[in-house]
């Protein structure tokens, strides 16, 4: 295997989901400022929009999100199509 692939600064980091609050720990080498308490200890926060507890494909559940009413431009589009 080469040498120096991999990165040297793997350290436990908080990852939390921002659509339903989930938090776990996990090792990692992103970079960030913030933390937050886990447990009384203090580790370097990542913060996701979307994780295993929030996914579809994971929960089953679908989940439909409507940015600028894309949904609604294009029913009044393909209005005119209706027979």
């Amino acid at each position: 295997m080469k040498k120096d692939l991999h990165p040297e600064n793997y350290r436990l980091v908080a990852f939390k989901d921002m659509s339903n609050g989930d938090v776990f720990v996990t090792r990692s080498t992103a970079n960030t400022k913030e933390t937050l308490e886990v447990d009384g200890v203090e580790y370097p926060l990542i913060k996701l929009e979307i994780s295993r507890t929030s996914h579809p494909f994971y929960t089953g559940k679908s989940k439909l999100v409507d940015t600028a009413g894309r949904i609604d431009k294009f029913k009044n589009k393909y209005a005119k199509f209706k027979k």
